[in-house]
């Protein structure tokens, strides 16, 4: 008997801290998000009042720029392995692409096993495709491809 009680008081305990930093979900879920949906939960007041406090999720932010993530397209302009010589043929890349088209974003990122330098946070693929084509006419730019990926789109 004194064993369930000590596991039952236990649980207690960990409900009760873990009450404390909880986050209502309910308020979180019922944000209005630019490029999310909305959901209405109707509840009891006293639901809420057992669920804590409301949380506040900051938008992404870059700067003092504020982001969304979308699902959109990027051109990809490299990709390597996973040595230094990469990141640097990478790195290099991208920075002709800012020679180049100076208003464009690049992301060299790193994703297991190897580097990749992507351009731009494209909506459609004709923006991805139009792009492209503007890479290719330079005669820099060969080796080009259009990827779907998460984007950031300016608030």
């Amino acid at each position: 008997m004194k064993t369930y009680s000590f596991y039952l008081s236990f649980l207690f305990l960990i409900f009760f801290v873990s009450g404390l930093e909880a986050q209502n979900i309910v308020k979180s879920l019922e944000r209005d998000v630019l490029g999310q949906g909305k959901v209405r939960i109707h509840e009891d007041p006293r639901i809420e009042s057992l669920l804590g406090q409301e949380y506040i999720s900051d938008s992404l932010a870059i700067g003092n720029q504020q982001y969304i993530k979308l699902a959109g397209y990027r051109v990809q302009i490299y990709a390597g392995n996973n040595s230094r010589t990469a990141r640097s043929e990478a790195q290099a890349i991208g920075a002709k692409v800012k020679d180049y088209f100076p208003d464009w974003k690049v992301y060299t990122t790193f994703t297991s096993p190897r580097w990749l330098c992507r351009i731009g946070d494209f909506r459609s693929i004709e923006e991805a495709d139009a792009a492209m084509r503007k890479l290719k006419e330079t005669g820099v730019f060969k080796e080009v491809s259009i990827v779907k990926e998460q984007i950031n789109i300016s608030l």
